[in-house]
């Protein structure tokens, strides 16, 4: 039933939010801190006043953090159950389990990676305001290519395993999925706006807790829904019952 993926979409992805906001507590807010920090001195050395907090540090660390990622790991799941019922059955024959470690390592790339190589996740100080709209278009919009890469590449998927064999067909549809989007990150313009003095293991340190915590909250996801579906399946559900 499509209603069960839902519930237990929904349920990977509030603790896969939950264990990836703790991961980016830990590993992310330090460097948030840093920045603060050094675009504070930056103001100060300019005679410039600060900006009035509209939510405060502690509740962005804490509860706005856990909030927004346990809304955001539910929304997420949700999406990730009804791209599960549409391939489950249709893209191979994987067990329930397989199947999620594929559509979520999929996501990954597609969605996380491919972006954030060519625009990376900037801690406070970073980026001009005046360029935030025009950075934002170009990030959504090597989003939204490397997402239609990727279902390019698992429709081909099937007709050039059937073709070339399972491997070499895999192989082709990956290598399918690299050039394009690789094409579109070489030809969108870069972005560098990194002020001069900025602590270069701060922006490093952050940036990989970016990824990082993304790398939680699919590999959580993946992992989550898929032994919970695999289970449930198990049990005699019918998937594309209503």
């Amino acid at each position: 039933m499509v209603s069960g993926l839902l519930l237990r979409g929904l349920l990977a992805g509030l603790l896969a939010g939950m264990l990836a906001a703790a991961f980016a507590s830990v590993a992310g807010e330090p460097s948030i801190e840093r920045a603060i920090a050094f675009e504070s001195a930056a103001d100060a050395a300019a005679g410039q006043t600060p900006a009035t907090e509209i939510v405060s540090r502690s509740v962005q660390r804490g509860a706005g953090l856990f909030t927004a990622s346990l809304v955001y790991g539910a929304a997420l799941g949700g999406l990730f159950s009804l791209a599960f019922a549409l391939a489950y059955g249709r893209v191979g024959e994987f067990d329930p389990r397989t199947l999620s470690a594929l559509l979520a390592a999929a996501g990954f790339v597609a969605l996380v990676l491919v972006p954030e190589l060519k625009y990376p996740a900037n801690p406070p100080a970073i980026g001009e305001a005046a360029t935030i709209g025009a950075r934002t278009a170009l990030y959504f919009a090597l989003l939204a290519i490397s997402f239609l890469a990727m279902i390019l590449a698992a429709m081909l998927a099937l007709p050039l395993a059937a073709r070339f064999g399972a491997w070499n067909g895999t192989l082709i549809a990956a290598a399918v999925f690299v050039v394009v989007a690789g094409i579109a990150s070489l030809a969108m313009p870069p972005v560098d706006e990194v002020p001069a003095g900025f602590p270069a293991n701060v922006l490093w340190n952050f940036r990989l807790a970016s990824i990082g915590a993304r790398a939680v909250l699919w590999g959580s996801l993946g992992l989550g829904f898929g032994g919970m579906t695999q289970i449930w399946l198990q049990g005699g559900a019918k998937p594309h019952s209503a």
